[in-house]
């Protein structure tokens, strides 16, 4: 007997999905305006992230709910530390704090693993099904925007232990509808995915507030410029 509860998922979440597209920051990265700054922010606040998730799923891999779907190929956090060292350097950690947003997705997922495990569920359906759905365009997205050239600095997007990504997420969806939830559960599953949108969406409000402080210091700089050639020419 099948849960359904991938279809459930993707059905109950769409309204959030949408609304998480349509943050200025997610709109403005797909349309290839990337500040290499607020760029490198995301990629930090995304490593606490995952490394919660993937500490969480790690300590309940046992759990009727978790193992059918605990597939540490999918894990981020190595990737993510991969990516900052490159574009931070080897101290890229001392440097780094959690800012509010962050800290309210780690405490969430510290809070469900001890109380609540079977709602990690919802944090690694939301989180994984769309790295894996979106991550080779994201990578072309990001890698023309900041003119990087090859890999470097885009380990984030490489799924390198996963030879099909199509074939894996059928599969990962099928792990999903194997779940032996009981019929009130899907609902809370549904509810605590549309909770891990709001958080993602709020880290992404916090680096739209990053982006805006990055355009004006340049506009500031283009009218310091502007104001400064015009005095030469005056006096010239």
């Amino acid at each position: 007997m099948t849960s359904n509860l991938a279809t459930q998922l993707r059905e109950g979440t769409s309204k959030s999905h949408t609304m998480a597209e349509n943050v200025n920051f997610i709109k403005s990265f797909l349309g290839g305006v990337i500040d290499k700054s607020s760029y490198v922010e995301m990629l930090s606040k995304l490593f606490f992230v995952y490394e919660a998730i993937e500490k969480a799923m790690e300590e309940n891999k046992n759990h009727d709910y978790i193992k059918p779907i605990y597939f540490p190929d999918l894990n981020r956090t190595e990737s993510l530390r991969e990516d900052l060292r490159f574009h931070y350097g080897e101290n890229w950690l001392e440097n780094t704090e959690l800012s509010p947003a962050t800290m309210n997705y780690v405490n969430r997922i510290n809070q469900i693993s001890k109380e609540k495990p079977e709602l990690l569920v919802a944090h690694a359906y939301t989180r994984y099904l769309g790295d894996l759905s979106g991550g080779q365009i994201l990578k072309k997205i990001a890698q023309r925007g900041m003119g990087l050239e090859g890999s470097k600095g885009l380990a984030f997007y490489d799924f390198d232990k996963i030879d099909d990504e199509s074939q894996f997420k059928k599969n990962y969806k099928a792990a999903l509808d194997s779940l032996p939830i009981k019929e009130d559960e899907a609902p809370q599953i549904i509810a605590e995915a549309n909770i891990a949108f709001t958080l993602n969406m709020n880290i992404f409000s916090e680096l739209e507030f990053s982006l805006m402080r990055v355009i004006l210091g340049k506009s500031r700089s283009l009218i310091n410029s502007l104001q400064n050639f015009f005095l030469k020419t005056r006096e010239n």
